[in-house]
């Protein structure tokens, strides 16, 4: 049998465990396993582009368990009531290949991204940063606002939004958690004074939504818009400005913001700052960014937490997966004995 998690079952999960505390904990297990980088069989994610958006698989494997992830991306699915992003994932034992455990991933993809964007900002970000900015008001905006706080203490957030309506919704949510909320006037009105600013708008389209004159001394930069060929949001300049860090570099070079630059432009895997092997964060007045395009390690941690979470509680069901015949090489015998007489 299979474990699974189901919405209903990860929104009760959720609703009982709280937000931050999830969001804390999942922390710990991104971090060991960037920690492990080097174990993992890695590779970028496997995408369809259509006019529509994009589907996605990704994979990864640390020669005990294999995982994926399946997603979509689709920018004009609001407009049609459809969520711009959805998903789910499985976990397999390497040993025998079989699926252990199925999880949603709409609602948990949510959650390693702001996880993974916390855990980064821990290390990247000024020590004494205060103030986060939000550019994009949509699925991802409360997240990394409980993340940022759960992690860094971190409860002022500007906001701005090009859709009124998404900052009406995330003040509507986030107020009654006690967070200091400041609606901008723009991009510009929004970074400025901020110590952390994250970007996440969806269009599919090479946007410059910040400009390197509106970018502070010592800010550290979450770009998570730039996530896939011709979808970038930061003006060149900012990154020639600052010091970039990525997740897995061969797929940033393709889909995140630095698809923009010259091959050779340097950049930092992320993993090799947690153990010591890069610097991060030098200077307070240093300019950090993190381009962020999600990669397949985070989601595998996620699917660990959950399965290790949920182990004994009543937040998950089995479900007959696999077809399992009494003699393993008999797979029709589960059924030749109910087929009906075959007439030529």
């Amino acid at each position: 049998m299979t474990r699974f998690v189901d919405v209903g079952n990860m929104v009760r999960w959720a609703a009982a465990q709280g937000t931050e505390h999830i969001l804390a904990e999942m922390v710990g297990y991104v971090e060991d396993d960037f920690r492990r980088w080097e174990d993992f069989d890695k590779k970028p994610r496997v995408a369809s582009h259509t006019p529509f958006g994009v589907i996605e698989l990704m994979p990864a494997s640390d020669h005990e368990t294999y995982g994926f992830k399946y997603v979509n991306g689709h920018p004009s699915n609001p407009s049609r009531g459809f969520q711009t992003v959805t998903a789910f994932g499985v976990l397999a034992d390497v040993s025998n290949g079989y699926p252990t455990f199925v999880s949603e991933m709409t609602l948990l993809t949510a959650f390693r991204t702001a996880a993974t964007s916390a855990m980064v900002a821990r290390k990247l970000a000024r020590p004494d940063s205060k103030r986060l900015a939000l550019i994009g008001a949509g699925s991802q905006s409360e997240f990394q606002s409980l993340a940022f706080r759960s992690v860094l203490g971190i409860n002022e957030v500007s906001v701005w939004d090009t859709d009124p309506a998404a900052v009406e919704k995330y003040v509507r949510n986030m107020a009654p958690l006690g967070f200091d909320i400041i609606v901008a006037s723009s991009a510009a009105d929004a970074v400025r004074g901020a110590d952390i600013i994250t970007t996440c708008t969806a269009d599919k389209a090479k946007a410059v939504i910040l400009t390197a004159d509106m970018i502070e001394a010592g800010v550290h930069i979450n770009a998570m818009g730039g996530d896939c060929p011709g979808k970038t949001e930061l003006d060149p300049a900012i990154l020639a400005r600052g010091d970039v860090f990525v997740e897995f570099d061969p797929q940033t070079r393709i889909e995140g913001e630095i698809q923009q630059m010259p091959a050779d432009f340097p950049a930092t895997e992320f993993w090799r700052v947690l153990t010591g092997q890069a610097a991060g964060r030098t200077t307070a007045e240093q300019v950090t960014i993190f381009d962020s395009v999600g990669f397949a390690i985070e989601d595998f941690s996620a699917l660990r937490y959950v399965r290790d979470a949920v182990a004994g509680t009543d937040f998950f069901d089995e479900i007959d997966l696999v077809a399992s015949p009494e003699d393993p090489k008999n797979l029709f015998g589960l059924i030749g004995a109910r087929a009906p007489h075959l007439i030529r």
